[in-house]
């Protein structure tokens, strides 16, 4: 046994490797098919399934066994017919296998490899890194192509690191399509790979794409700039993405804006980025990533020392070498240390030749991406592929399935297979037909047969992605098949197929074409088979219907019927049109119907109904699962995918006439009676069924349940409903009440009419609800609130399904089928007796069911039973609750009396007793008896045995009764179902009543007692159809249950609009009496309803609590408060509306008022609050009154709230009418009436609704009224008072109408919110419309005084005076008035509320005035004379001198003749300003203006550093302008002396012609005095041209700074070679700079002439003729907002401000930035909240303006206003901001040093990081400026020497350092540092001006000793030079 095992062994091991080397030697193409496995299911060994593994394993067995026991001679025969070639070939191919299946890698053996590495599933190891790109993403995985065609699957988990996802649930849920997509590049790791054992070569490989795992052993210390990385987007930020590479070391950063095409860059969290490093910012640990596409796809790794083949990736680009050619591939070396392979695959030219060797000669260097890396065997494999170098995936042009007839042969492949050229678009395609695939038979040697170059016919099996190789065949046979790949196959069609496995699931076939198919278990025949390979023999052909092809899974099946049905095929659900036949098999069958399924996943539904079954039938006994069925569509919905299917395919069509419907009338045979349903056989044509449910049987439970118990087959319903048609089945209803109400059902939503109330049945309950049907399947909904009267009672208490109920119709959406109900008994209930009826008649038919049933012939004893006749009987046994009667003549039959019905009588057992009938129980054998004598004597009258009267007795007895008649009756015997009345009133008639409805059968009845007395209504008298009784309904029924809601609905419709009514009175308010009348009303009656006439006070006085009075109702509202039922009763006792007079109707709310503006009305307060006084002027009108229109006395105002009191009546005038509020604005003055046009103005603003038109009604205000008011805000400076008038309407008080005397301080009595009493002056309209009031507070004034008698008779004198006109002024008059405004040049101030007089400078004092805004600051009071009033100008000029001699106008000094050009003068200087010098000539008071140009030969630094007001200086006069008042001065030096035209002659005679004899170009290049201005201009020199313009508007404080220029110099010359540059150069620029600066001092001359001349605008009227002159000027703008603010027009001002945003043109930028600049001041000062209003103006500038220029504004705006906390956050922030901004750091350095805080070292050092490095020099040196001017001058030094240290050659540098050294004047210190400066190895020119600067000192200094000394350096160093 043991050798037979062996032998076995022995056998079967050759042949398992024969079938490796057959399936593996066809090179790596049978591995292509790895790459598309579903789509071609062909040859190879990754197509196969196990089954045919297994096969064909035993097939080759069979053959090895044959060939194992064939003879030597055989062996030796087929040696000689080339078999052992071909053994030998076979074990080459073993051999070759073996060596390309193994990986090598460099080093490992020491010499050179026969093959290229190439990858296959045998060598794919974990840890591998591979090269894939993406072919399919899925919900959960991703599908990769690797290289040799293998394919691999990444899980969502192993897609990203877990670090990179946020929430776990995402990696659940479908996020990879978002992340990645088909044609991706990506890397990946192998994890693991699971080997298929029972089939060899087959298997999965598992991958992941978790950096942390690609990138394991990377440091940021081997990360270099022009590397390429892939990372995850880890955070999107503001400005680019935050980049992970799953490696906690570092972190990448990508911009969101491309460098290189400025385009923006959108990827999405957790995506893939690959870029190329940019960066490195190795103390942050971030890499700084290009993404471009063209920089990523030309990076080439950098030849590393030290790299280790860990950090080699796939995809990596580098540049390599061939090392040697190989059998199929070539040898690169790269990166000094490695080398790789490239597949022959994976050359450059993809369609290589055989030749292809010779394109790669040793040493020949190339470009080569990796693909793999082994590191387990150190190989690394590479490509060439030209689309892979350009970092794309290779796109895929051919198609699966495309024949090519003219395919060309490029390399034949001996043994292996043939590369072609296929002809295809845009350009040709390479593809790979391996050997196995070449022909059908059986090919040795491929060249034998194919010739290089010639052409064939292919088809394309399959595509390797990553080669961009497609996979192709040559068999004829793969172009016979109409099957050839999945696309063909088609549901429906009919195949011819081989069997090739059975399995437990079923059978697999192949198609002709070699596509495989299933056929379940199911399907293989039209039975169940157990054993199906008996059924089904592999290898054998059979018939196929193809069933589905979805997701490459085909399905077929072989069941007879499908395979030979002609009818039409159902594949798909648009397919499906009403009435189609088709075959189809049942999948699922329930009671309710069966599921069939047709072609391609294709469902449909059979109802019950449809299934052609008997009543009663089990559908499962009739049909089986699985079973074809022949099916016809009645109805579909595709866009629901609902089909709706029948058996019946063949329905029998009758005549209209004979169709049943809905709703007709049938009768029925019963034929079997089931728990369920009663089913029938329906008397009707076409011999249809019909099924009656048990709850359909009666309309009462108790009497379905009973009737279902009577029943027996043969049985005949006269009259059934039909409710619906199922086919041939009937669905019936004996219900009465349906059968009563047919004509009303509805079976249509467009039949049912809402708010009809309509017979219906429950066919479903829910808890929110319960479902009502009608006829066939419409249906309503009625919801849980709807349903019933109580809100707490279950639904399934409340209702069972099957029962009858009325519903009423809410709503009806036709659209949706929607039908929303209510069954509330309270508005459902019965109309007629027909529930009672229904009772009665039911019960008959029960009885006579019984009565057949038992075998009697009828119900005879009935006849002797009558109601109200009268029957012998005998006691048979007493009870408690009554006593049992028998009858001898009918044995069967009971009696039974109450005790109430015993009226008394004491009976005994078996006495005999003659009683009246009152009620017969038919079904039950019962009679109720009574013997009370009311019934007898009504029997008597009517005895039975006179029958020849009997009729006209009943006549007699009944003709009082009609229907509807409303009767009182008693309960005699109370019923569960009914009660037994009698009529007392009707002779004691018997009567029905029921205690229930159809909607309440299962709630609770009411309790009734015998002898109780009840209210009905008589709705049918004894008949047939009431199976002769008197039937009633209880008023009760009718109204329902006695619920709150019924008895709401009853309140409701009690009293109507218009009804009076006796109430009482049960509560007296303030403002309304509360009453109550009827049952349970209650009402009011407003203040306003309870007399005529006009209002009078105190209304209610007469009336008392428990008063009765007659009042008439005028309206019901429900109630406000929503936890309060019932209504809002509105009352009146009004005699004219009691008497009927006034017409009673409700008045809309939307109804114009009958009121008009100045009407006297009255009302009466209902309400005081802070502001306002409420009135109620009738029910629907209100009014108010604001508290400053109530007094004007300020005590009485201050206790407004206590004045009014609640209910009190006042009257006042209308001022405003709202409408919409239906509110009225009152008064107390009446309104102006002899001006027609104020009053047509109030009139219009009354009209309208809005709060603002009518709270600026100020139609009551006239001038010299008194009024009250309140201080709102008190103005700035000598702004006076801003006093509210109105809700927003306010005046203004003068700062001279304060006080009747001149005070010092007149605001200092007043605060904010005090309430004041001022007189008005003035009432005016501006041009815009808004209405000025002008106030006064002075007591003097006509009213102010509440007693004028006691006024001080000597207040108005001259003293106290106000001036009102300029006409009242007069030259020598003594006025007194407040400094209003001040500046360098004089003050204004206020005589009086329009008059404004000018004091200038030489006019405020006797003596010398230093500084007159400290002086004369704004609010001092003063007093002087009148020198001069124009009256035309409206100008006033005073004087406050105490001389005379001095006392000289502007006009008196005219005369310029004194004053001649050349004339040298002496004087004193006036005003020093950064643009020159204004100096007083002596004895003349002439002021005339030294430019900063003419101060000095030389260029002047800081000219307010050099010049005080006051000092005496001599000058000489250049120009004399006596048109325009003007004389130009000059202080240079050269005018005073005639020898300094040149260096020579100012450093002595010998001397001159020295610097003459230097090179020309040295002369040419000495600085001028502009051009030393250009250069050396420091921070504090920067001026705009309207700096004085800006500071002529104090409160704006708008500093006009041109913001265009920088804050510093940064014009220093920072270039080294700057000496080189052309002379005819620098004079042209040095000339244009002169004239820039000639045309700029002539704008600023000509702006201090205009403030010179102080020619300003005065009025509003003046300012908008000069805005229209001038739109573009942001000087007038400016000052037109600062006359605003002076008149406390604040919003005025705002209101100017956004006029000249808008109107000065967009190229005026700095005119813009100027407004600006006074808007945030303006906002500064009177903003509420500030720094709100700040912030929203300074948001706006920044959308219009240069932001830096905005932030540097705003921070001299904190700067000056002393804000410091805002003003170092702006600082901050700007640091960050303008990080590149020079100005922005010198400002900070400044800002620090003025503080004098600390820090200052901290900030340079941020801003040299933050700078570009050419601007560190110019930085450096302002800050060294900054210190020695505001600083400390040693850490100045400090700088400038580390400068000068590295730059000593900087002329510049030494010419700024000398200038803030001769600043401090430390003469030692200035020479020291003169030495070192000429003692320089400088350029000429530098030294020249150097010379010239050192001469210049020494002479200023007046040591000739040393300027001697000088000039003999100067002429050391010329010699020196001239050498």
């Amino acid at each position: 046994m043991a050798a037979a095992d062996k032998k076995n062994l022995k056998r079967k091991k050759p042949s398992k490797s024969r079938i490796d080397a057959q399936i593996q030697s066809q090179l790596p193409l049978r591995r292509l098919n790895d790459d598309d496995v579903p789509d071609f299911p062909r040859g190879g060994g990754s197509s196969l399934s196990r089954e045919e593994r297994d096969e064909i394993r035993s097939e080759v067995d069979a053959e090895f066994d044959a060939e194992m026991r064939g003879s030597k001679k055989k062996r030796t025969m087929m040696m000689k017919k080339g078999f052992v070639k071909k053994k030998g070939c076979s074990g080459d191919r073993v051999n070759s296998e073996d060596k390309w299946g193994s990986l090598f890698g460099d080093g490992i053996t020491g010499k050179l490899p026969t093959f290229a590495n190439r990858i296959t599933f045998k060598n794919v190891s974990p840890g591998m890194k591979l090269w894939g790109v993406i072919v399919e993403v899925n919900e959960k995985d991703i599908v990769v192509s690797l290289p040799g065609g293998l394919r691999g699957l990444v899980r969502a988990g192993e897609a990203v690191d877990a670090a990179s996802v946020n929430n776990s649930k995402d990696v659940e849920g479908g996020f990879l399509s978002s992340l990645f997509h088909a044609g991706q590049l990506v890397s990946c790791v192998v994890l693991h790979v699971e080997e298929d054992k029972k089939e060899m070569g087959k298997g999965k490989v598992w991958l992941s794409l978790r950096l942390s795992l690609l990138y394991k052993g990377f440091s940021l210390d081997i990360v270099q700039e022009g590397m390429a990385l892939t990372g995850y987007v880890k955070s999107i930020e503001d400005h680019g993405y935050i980049l992970d590479f799953g490696l906690p070391s570092f972190s990448g950063f990508l911009p969101k804006i491309s460098q290189e095409d400025g385009r923006e860059i959108k990827v999405n969290a957790r995506q893939l980025v690959q870029g190329v490093v940019r960066s490195i910012d190795r103390g942050r640990k971030v890499v700084h990533l290009c993404s471009d596409a063209d920089v990523v796809s030309k990076c080439v790794t950098k030849d590393l020392k030290g790299i280790s083949l860990d950090l080699l990736t796939p995809g990596m680009m580098v540049n390599a070498r061939v090392h040697a050619t190989l059998a199929n591939g070539i040898m690169l070396s790269f990166l000094t240390y490695f080398t790789g392979t490239v597949d022959i695959f994976h050359l450059q030219n993809i369609f290589p030749a055989s030749d292809w060797k010779k394109q790669y000669g040793k040493d020949k260097k190339l470009n080569a991406r990796i693909l793999f890396i082994d590191p387990s065997t150190r190989a690394i494999g590479l490509t060439l592929n030209p689309h892979l170098l350009r970092n794309k995936a290779p796109p895929q042009i051919l198609k699966t399935g495309d024949a090519f007839d003219q395919s060309k042969i490029i390399r034949i492949d001996k043994g292996l297979g043939l590369l072609l050229q296929v002809p295809c678009e845009p350009a040709p395609a390479p593809a790979y037909v391996a050997i196995s695939d070449v022909a059908d038979e059986e090919i040795l040697k491929l060249e034998r047969k194919f010739k290089e170059g010639s052409q064939v016919r292919a088809r394309i099996l399959g595509y390797r992605h990553l080669e961009g190789l497609a996979m192709g065949i040559l068999k004829a046979s793969a172009f016979e098949g109409s099957l050839f790949t999945h696309s063909d196959v088609k549901p429906g069609m009919i195949v011819k197929a081989k069997v090739i496995a059975v399995k437990s699931v079923g059978a697999f076939v192949q198609f002709p074409g070699g596509v495989k198919a299933l056929c379940p278990l199911q399907h293989m025949s039209e039975f169940d088979i157990s054993k199906p390979r008996k059924k089904f023999q592999v290898g054998a052909e059979l018939l196929f219907r193809v069933l589905g092809c979805k997701s490459k899974r085909i399905t077929v099946t072989h069941k007879k019927t499908l395979v030979k049905s002609k009818l039409s095929i159902l594949a798909s659900y648009a397919d499906a049109s009403n009435g189609l036949s088709t075959h189809g098999w049942i999948t699922k069958i329930e009671q309710h119907g069966c599921f069939v399924r047709f072609y391609n996943g294709v469902q449909g539904f059979v109802p019950r109904s449809e299934l052609g079954l008997e009543p009663g039938c089990d559908p499962s006994s009739r049909y089986h699962v699985g079973e074809v069925v022949k099916c016809r569509i009645t109805s579909s919905i595709p866009a629901y995918r609902r089909i709706n299917l029948s058996f019946i395919t063949s329905p029998t069509r009758a005549s209209e006439d004979d169709l049943v419907k809905p709703g007709s009338l049938v009768s029925g045979v019963v034929e079997h009676v089931t728990p369920r349903n009663v089913f029938l056989h329906v008397k009707i044509k076409g011999n249809m069924k019909g099924t009656i449910s048990i709850e359909h049987l009666a309309d009462h439970r108790g009497h379905a349940a009973l009737m279902k118990s009577v029943l027996k087959p043969g049985h005949e319903f006269s009259e059934l409903l039909i409710l619906d048609v199922e086919g041939n089945n009937l669905v019936l209803t004996a219900k009465y009440s349906l059968i009563h109400a047919r004509q009303q059902l509805p079976s249509d939503t467009t039949q049912m009419c809402p708010q009809s109330v309509i017979h219906g049945y429950i066919c479903n309950l829910i808890e929110t609800g319960c479902f009502v049907r009608f006829l066939g399947h419409l249906t309503g909904f009625s919801p849980r609130k709807k349903a019933t009267d109580e809100q707490k009672v279950d639904i399934s208490e409340a209702f069972y399904i099957g029962q009858s109920v009325r519903s009423k119709i809410l709503d009806v959406d036709s659209e949706n089928g929607r039908v929303t109900l209510s069954l509330k008994q309270s508005i459902c209930s019965s109309l007629d007796a027909s529930f009672l009826e229904s009772y009665f008649l039911t019960e008959q038919k029960i009885a006579e069911l019984q009565v057949l049933n038992s075998g009697s012939s009828e119900l005879s004893w009935v006849e002797n039973f009558d109601v109200g006749c009268l029957v012998d009987g005998k006691i048979q046994e007493a009870k408690d609750f009554g006593v049992v009667v028998s009858f001898e003549s009918h044995t069967n039959i009971f009696g039974f009396i109450t005790h109430h019905q015993l009226a008394g009588k004491t009976v005994e057992v078996g006495s005999s007793v003659r009683a009246v009938v009152l009620d017969i129980a038919k079904a039950e054998r019962l009679v109720d008896l009574s013997l009370k004598p009311e019934f007898f004597d009504r029997s008597q009258k009517n005895d039975s045995r006179v029958p020849a009267s009997k009729k006209k007795r009943k006549r007699d007895s009944q003709k009082d009764l009609k229907v509807h008649a409303t009767v009182n009756a008693i309960v005699e015997i109370v019923k569960e179902e009914y009660l037994v009345l009698s009529l007392p009133e009707y002779n004691y008639a018997i009567g029905y009543a029921a205690v229930g409805d159809y909607n309440s059968q299962k709630l609770s009845p009411r309790h009734f007692s015998a002898g109780e007395s009840v209210a009905a209504t008589i709705m049918s008298t004894p008949s047939s159809s009431t199976v002769g009784r008197l039937l009633l309904i209880l008023e009760s029924v009718t109204r329902g249950v006695e619920t709150s809601s019924s008895k709401r609905a009853k309140k409701k419709s009690g009293y109507e609009v218009g009804a009076v009514v006796q109430a009482e009175i049960t509560e007296i308010k303030p403002l309304e009496l509360r009453l109550k009348f009827g049952i349970g009303f209650h009402g009011r009656v407003h203040i306003t309803e309870v007399a005529d006439g006009e209002a009078v006070e105190n209304p209610f006085f007469s009336y008392k609590l428990g008063q009765k009075l007659a009042a008439r109702v005028l309206a019901k509202y429900p109630q406000l408060d929503s936890h309060r039922k019932g209504y809002r009763w509105e009352l009146s006792i009004k005699p004219s509306v009691l008497a009927g007079i006034s017409l009673i109707e409700e008045k809309s709310l939307t109804e114009k008022l009958d009121y008009s503006v100045g009407q006297y009305v009255s009302g009466y307060i209902n309400k005081v609050d802070k502001d306002w006084v409420w009135l109620a002027i009738s029910r629907h009108v209100s009014a108010q009154l604001f508290i400053l229109d109530s007094a004007s006395e300020p005590g009485e105002l201050e206790n407004f709230e206590r004045r009014f009191k609640l209910g009190g009546l006042f009257s006042g005038y209308i001022l405003s009418i709202n409408g919409e509020k239906r509110l009225l604005r009152l008064v107390l003055t009446p309104l102006s009436s002899n001006t027609e046009g104020l009053t047509g103005d109030c009139l219009k603003a009354s009209a309208m609704s809005s709060d603002r038109s009518e709270d600026n009604m100020i139609c009551h205000i006239h001038e010299g009224d008194i009024l009250g008011g309140r201080i709102w805000k008190i103005l700035p400076g000598v702004g006076g008072l801003l006093v509210q008038l109105g809700p927003r309407f306010f005046g203004k008080v003068d700062f001279t109408e304060m006080t009747d005397s001149w005070v010092p301080q007149p605001l200092s009595g007043y605060r904010e919110g005090q309430f004041v009493k001022c007189k008005v002056l003035e009432v005016s309209n501006s041009v815009k419309g808004t209405v000025h009031v002008d106030l006064s507070l002075r007591s003097s004034l006509e009213g102010m005084h509440s007693d004028d008698s006691g006024r001080d008779p000597h207040i108005g004198d001259t003293a106290g005076c106000r001036v009102e006109r300029i006409e009242d002024l007069h030259p020598n008059m003594v006025v007194q008035g407040y400094v209003k405004n001040v500046g360098p040049k004089g003050c204004f101030i206020s005589l009086g509320r329009k008059v404004d007089a000018r004091i200038i400078l030489g006019n405020l004092s006797d003596d010398y005035v230093e500084d007159p805004v400290k002086e004369f600051p704004v609010g001092k009071l003063v007093a002087g004379k009148i020198l001069s009033v124009d009256p035309l100008s409206k100008r006033a000029e005073v004087t406050l001198r105490t001389s005379t001699a001095t006392s000289r106008t502007k006009n008196d000094i005219d005369d310029f003749s004194t004053v001649h050009a050349g004339d040298v003068i002496s004087g004193r200087v006036k005003r020093v300003e950064p643009f020159g010098l204004f100096i007083t000539i002596d004895d003349a008071n002439i002021v005339g203006l030294c430019h900063v140009s003419e101060l000095s030969d030389d260029h002047v630094v800081g000219v307010d550093n050099q010049y005080r007001a006051g000092e005496r200086v001599k000058a000489k006069v250049l120009k004399v302008d006596e048109e325009r008042h003007r004389i130009s001065l000059g202080m240079k030096a050269s005018y005073f002396s005639d020898s300094f035209d040149r260096a020579g002659e100012v450093i002595n005679g010998s001397t001159a012609n020295t610097l003459e004899d230097a090179p020309s170009h040295i002369v040419d290049d000495v600085p001028n005095a502009s051009d030393s201005d250009t250069q050396c201009e420091m921070v504090e020199d920067l001026v705009h041209v309207h700096s004085k313009s800006r500071a002529s508007v104090p409160p704006l404080e708008v500093e006009l700074e041109d913001v265009d220029e920088p804050i510093v110099d940064s014009r220093l010359d920072n270039i080294q070679g700057a000496d080189d540059v052309d002379a005819i150069d620098e004079k042209s620029k040095r000339r244009a700079k002169r004239k820039a600066k000639e045309e700029r001092e002539l704008e600023i001359r000509a702006a201090e002439e205009r403030l010179l001349q102080g020619d300003v605008p005065r009025t509003a009227d003046e300012f908008e003729k000069l805005i229209r002159s001038s739109p573009n000027n942001s000087f007038v703008w400016i000052k037109y907002m600062s006359f605003k603010l002076d008149s406390a027009d604040i919003e005025g001002a705002r209101s100017i401000a956004e006029r000249g945003l808008k109107t000065i043109n967009v190229t005026y930028e700095a005119e813009k930035l100027n407004i600006w600049v006074a808007y945030l001041n303006l906002e500064n000062e009177h903003g509420n909240p500030r720094e709100e209003a700040v912030k929203r103006i300074f948001q706006r500038a920044l959308q219009f303006c240069d932001p830096l220029k905005v932030h540097v504004e705003l921070l001299g705006m904190y700067e000056r206003t002393g804000q410091n906390e805002l003003a170092d956050d702006l600082l901050e922030k700007m640091t960050k901001k303008f990080k590149n901004s020079i100005q922005v750091w010198l400002r900070r350095v400044q800002w620090l040093v003025n503080q004098n805080k600390d820090g200052v070292e901290n900030v340079i050092n941020r801003a040299l990081l933050s700078l570009p490095r050419p601007e560190h020099i110019t930085f450096l040196s302002q800050v060294a400026i900054l210190e020695f001017k505001l600083g400390l001058p040693d850490r100045g030094r400090s700088m400038f020497e580390k400068i000068l240290r590295e730059f000593p050659k900087r002329r510049d540098l030494w010419s700024v350092y000398l200038d803030q050294e001769i600043r401090l004047g430390d003469v030692d210190l200035i020479r020291a540092l003169f030495e070192r400066a000429t003692s320089l190895s400088l350029p000429a020119k530098k030294m020249k001006f150097l010379f010239k600067k050192y001469l210049n000192y020494e002479k200023s200094l007046g040591d000739q000793e040393r300027v001697q000394y000088v000039v003999k350096k100067a002429r050391e160093y010329i010699e020196s030079t001239a050498m």
